[in-house]
């Protein structure tokens, strides 16, 4: 495939599916305390074997209740963060969530003053160290770290071009390169819009059918 034919897909891609899950889910991301307290909120919820529609909705009700800190997740009764989970459909994890939760809002509040861009810091430029902060977070691992970075990306620029393993085997399905620097240079948009739309294609048998012909 040529680089006109790889940027039309990447276009169309884009257009189709180029939203984050951050996005969907209501979080007007920018490098600051709440909305990046959101979104590790999210990565949690994404990180169980669920769908991510169920993720989504339930991080609107949590976010809708007013769980937008992590102050307001600890003074909370258990019951509200379960009840919100459950008008999310998220009832599957509700008790261990909740826990979770409760307890990745304590350990950010102890090790960096519930403020993330303190794990940032902390890293000093290093993806792979934010990788490995990421996971102290009870319930997120390898694979809930790269969907951390990969939504995180535009407001976070050391982190970027960020293509997690899932993103790259779609673009390799769809004729692109299954290099992160190579697709940055076919974004669109923004990496990490491009990156989701990546991630919806792997998910979306039908719509990888429609852009490779």
């Amino acid at each position: 495939m040529s680089t006109k034919e790889q940027r039309s897909v990447a276009a169309e891609l884009d257009k189709r599916a180029g939203q984050t899950y951050a996005e969907e889910a209501g979080i007007r991301l920018q490098d600051t305390p709440i909305p990046l307290f959101e979104l590790l909120v999210l990565t949690m919820l994404l990180s169980a074997r669920i769908s991510a529609e169920i993720a989504v909705s339930a991080a609107r009700e949590l976010f809708d209740a007013g769980l937008r800190n992590p102050k307001a997740v600890i003074d909370a009764d258990r019951s509200a963060i379960i009840a919100a989970l459950g008008r999310g459909h998220y009832a599957r994890y509700d008790e261990s969530t909740a826990t979770r939760l409760t307890e990745g809002s304590h350990l950010l509040i102890d090790t960096y003053d519930g403020d993330l861009r303190k794990l940032a810091s902390a890293c000093n430029g290093d993806v792979t160290k934010a990788q490995e902060l990421l996971q102290e977070f009870r319930g997120i691992g390898p694979v809930g770290a790269d969907i951390f970075l990969r939504e995180v990306q535009d407001v976070w620029p050391w982190v970027a071009p960020f293509y997690d393993p899932k993103s790259l085997g779609a673009a390799q399905d769809l004729n692109l390169p299954a290099d992160a620097g190579k697709l940055a240079d076919l974004a669109p948009s923004s990496n990490a819009k491009f990156a989701a739309a990546l991630l919806r294609a792997s998910l979306d048998e039908d719509l990888r059918a429609s852009l490779t012909g």
